[in-house]
């Protein structure tokens, strides 16, 4: 595991810019961290790196986001509402992990032992200021 100090938001979604370009098909990137950590920031600058065009939101009340176009299509899930493992259900959370793009899935630990094998984790921790901490 590497550790990367980010100083500022900019700094954060630098590190998905950096990372998306070594990203394969079917990968899956496992999100966790306080509220305002970066997980939406971070995966605003994967999905710049991955070369996909337009805004890119928390999916909090959607549940899931998909961006097409770009190098491989970027499946964005955010389980922060989800209370119940049934839930996962309905947004089909299965497909979308064993899909054709990447998937970044915000707030992974509210259901680690669905997450599947090979997942890669990334834990955001909130430092003072603006400092964040991220580990891959």
């Amino acid at each position: 595991m590497a550790s990367i100090l980010s100083h500022h938001r900019d700094q954060t979604a630098a590190l998905g810019r950096v990372l998306a370009p070594t990203l394969a098909r079917g990968t899956v990137l496992a999100l966790s961290g306080d509220l305002g950590a970066g997980k939406t920031c971070f995966t605003k600058g994967l999905a710049e790196g991955l070369g996909i065009e337009g805004d890119v939101t928390s999916p909090t009340f959607t549940l899931v986001h998909e961006h097409p176009g770009g190098r491989l299509p970027l499946y964005h899930i955010d389980l922060y509402r989800l209370e119940d493992e049934s839930e996962l259900e309905s947004i089909d959370l299965d497909g979308y992990l064993h899909c054709d793009g990447v998937t970044v899935v915000e707030w992974a630990d509210k259901f680690a032992d669905r997450m599947p094998t090979g997942v890669r984790w990334v834990k955001f921790r909130i430092l003072e200021g603006d400092d964040r901490e991220i580990t891959l």
